[in-house]
């Protein structure tokens, strides 16, 4: 089985539930599957705007990137975060290899257009060249990719992680896409969480604000990533990523499943 894993929120953030979603990635990888890591790490990157005196602004979920946040996401992002994860799925029992989004022209992006006016250096993924992440399969491995990726004009774009876990999922026509996130699901009008969200019910979900935020591209990328033939996809809290193994072989009740 083929999976991508997309890690974020604060499960960079806390050691203990960074190691317990290196063991089930690692699980996977030990048991056979060929698993890719996606990570974000924008709270890391937000405490070292705010360390340098940077504020950080978002639209619709989408954080504004200037020239100088470009680089500190960079450092961050390809550095510090995905060194990290590296550390933690090395100390799991799995050989990992980091690498960004630019590393062998893996993914490109080109500059991202929204309504909320320009965003800066974010950039959106044009397109996606897996023989780097299918060598590292090849032999064995988890490659662990952060969320940065080259435009055709030279530049590094600062990606929303979602997405480019979507487009790598779709890439690599994968079984599944598994979103590890720091909240439980995606919660109904009624503040529960959702065992099972049929695409076609989002736009109505964000028109009455049940929906918003950083959720928005999440489920955004969900959809992306069902519409181009990925066949599961789920979000489940990182705090209970030990279900990610058992997710074809029993019944997982974590999360929300996202359904086409």
């Amino acid at each position: 089985m083929k999976v991508v894993v997309k890690i974020g929120g604060a499960a960079l953030e806390s050691k203990s539930t960074l190691a317990r979603c290196a063991e089930s990635v690692a699980a996977l990888n030990k048991g056979g599957d060929r698993v890719a890591v996606v990570h974000g790490g924008g709270g890391a990157l937000t405490k070292m705007l705010s360390r340098l005196s940077k504020p950080s602004t978002f639209v619709g979920g989408l954080r504004v990137t200037d020239a100088e946040t470009r680089d500190v996401a960079l450092m961050v992002l390809a550095g510090l975060v995905n060194k990290r994860l590296v550390a933690s799925l090395t100390g799991a029992g799995a050989s990992a290899i980091g690498l960004s989004g630019g590393d062998g022209g893996s993914f490109h992006a080109r500059k991202k257009k929204t309504d909320g006016g320009d965003l800066g250096f974010v950039g959106e993924i044009s397109s996606v060249d897996t023989r780097w992440l299918e060598a590292i399969w090849s032999q064995g491995a988890v490659p662990v990719i952060s969320s940065i990726a080259l435009g055709e004009d030279g530049e590094y774009y600062n990606v929303n992680a979602d997405e480019m876990a979507s487009a790598c999922a779709v890439a690599l026509n994968v079984d599944a896409l598994i979103f590890l996130t720091d909240v439980p699901g995606v919660k109904g009008e009624d503040g529960c969480v959702m065992p099972f969200l049929q695409t076609s019910t989002i736009p109505q979900l964000i028109k009455s604000s049940v929906i918003a935020g950083g959720m928005l591209p999440k489920l955004e990328a969900c959809r992306a990533a069902l519409a181009c033939g990925v066949t599961r996809v789920r979000i489940v809290p990182a705090a209970e990523a030990h279900v990610l193994p058992d997710l074809y072989s029993s019944l997982v009740q974590s999360g929300t499943e996202v359904l086409a």
